[in-house]
């Protein structure tokens, strides 16, 4: 046995601690050295410590400044926005003063039909009544008066109306229908001699008679009848509303021409800028600037033509301008009106407003006195004018209605047949 190994003696193992240094003790010195050698780390095992990766934060990429790119394309999404909300509200100004002009024009039409079916059912004639009272009707559900006056028509219509005779029995001759023969005839002289009240009269006794017989021909002719007075109506007589009125119920017969749904524009755009006659002068002018051109003789009841409309407005229109001290814009008013005719008193008020135009450019241009030049004062800018309710047409209507050869006499039935 070794002499350097230790003997444990007794009953118990020596502690661990007690048996790491007696292992120590043992061991010789140049072992110890060698171990400690072996166990200890040499230099180029030891490796200095790597300094971590520098860290970018949340804030210091919050301070980088936006590049001008961008910039520019935020600028750029601004910009558009503006235009799409100015574009929005400026649809929305427009349909809501094409809808108030087209209630205004409703309600003028809606009453003048009334009047004319209160006329109508006057003098008996129940039948027009009606179809004007049906009219309103359709305008205008809620007009105060129309269903009472509808019903009393019509409460007429069934009164006076020819009674039906009781079917015989027994077997019956072939109806006589020569006086449906001789209406529909008189109808056909009627639309020659270009009678076309008395055409529509006829026609519609026609058809009280018999609704079937030549149902097609007599809606062709009314057709005709009532687009041919309307038409008169409009250009000759100056009944502008009745003349709409006709040309409205001869839409329900076929559609109309060209020059017809022309001139009932023209007609309607001349009503509505009379509506605003004495009451917004600029609404005056710009309605009537755009009938007078295209239809300078077209009138109404008054005897006015839109030419006369059109400058009498501008002088108005002029007028409220020099009221409200802007007197440039009030010149070229009555310098338009001087153009459709000579007036001494637009003469005198285009004087007057050009002064003071000068007047108050001299005014506005010259600097103060003692001090350095001033920013004039800006004038107000010119009201903005209305979105046209309607667009108007290219050209103005013609005046002839194209003829409309009546339809064959239909054979009368061999007796006895």
């Amino acid at each position: 046995m070794d002499e350097t190994q230790p003997i444990f003696t007794g009953e118990n193992p020596p502690e661990p601690q007690d048996l790491a240094q007696t292992v120590a003790m043992s061991v010789a010195p140049e072992d110890k050295s060698a171990g400690l050698e072996a166990t200890l780390p040499t230099q180029t095992d030891i490796q200095p410590p790597q300094a971590p990766p520098p860290t970018t934060t949340m804030q210091e990429k919050g301070k980088r400044p936006l590049p001008l790119r961008t910039w520019a394309v935020l600028g750029l999404v601004g910009l558009g926005l503006v235009a799409l909300l100015s574009a929005a509200s400026g649809y929305g100004a427009g349909i809501r003063l094409r809808k108030e002009a087209e209630s205004t024009q409703m309600a003028l039409v809606a009453q003048e039909q009334f009047q004319l079916g209160v006329q109508d059912m006057q003098a008996g004639r129940y039948d027009l009544a009606r179809q004007r009272f049906e009219y309103v009707v359709r305008l205008d559900p809620d007009y105060p008066g129309v269903t009472e006056k509808l019903a009393d028509v019509l409460l007429q219509l069934n009164t006076t109306a020819t009674p039906t005779p009781v079917p015989s029995p027994t077997p019956s001759p072939t109806p006589d229908l020569r006086s449906v023969q001789e209406l529909f005839a008189q109808a056909q002289q009627h639309l020659a001699n270009q009678e076309w009240s008395m055409a529509i009269d006829t026609l519609l006794s026609l058809r009280k008679a018999d609704p079937n017989y030549q149902a097609v021909w007599v809606d062709d002719m009314l057709y005709v009848a009532f687009r041919s007075r309307g038409k008169d109506k409009i250009l000759k007589e100056g009944d502008l509303e009745g003349g709409i009125y006709d040309l409205t119920m001869a839409e329900q017969f076929g559609p109309l021409d060209a020059d017809s749904k022309s001139l009932q524009t023209w007609a309607r755009l001349y009503i509505t800028g009379a509506s605003f006659w004495e009451l917004d002068w600029a609404q005056a002018v710009y309605y009537f600037a755009q009938v007078a051109p295209a239809m300078p003789n077209l009138r109404d009841g008054s005897g006015w033509t839109a030419t006369e409309r059109y400058r009498l407005a501008l002088i108005g229109y002029g007028g409220y301008l020099a009221d409200q001290k802007e007197w440039c814009a009030a010149a070229e008013q009555f310098q338009a009106a001087l153009s459709l005719g000579a007036d001494a008193k637009a003469e005198a008020a285009l004087d007057q407003a050009l002064e003071k135009c000068g007047a108050s450019e001299g005014e506005s241009s010259a600097p103060p006195q003692g001090g350095a030049e001033s920013t004039p004062t800006p004038t107000a800018p010119p009201e903005a004018q209305p979105t046209p309710t309607e667009a108007p047409p290219t050209q103005p209507p013609s005046t002839e209605a194209p003829p409309t050869e009546p339809p064959p006499p239909e054979p009368s039935p061999t007796p006895g047949a």
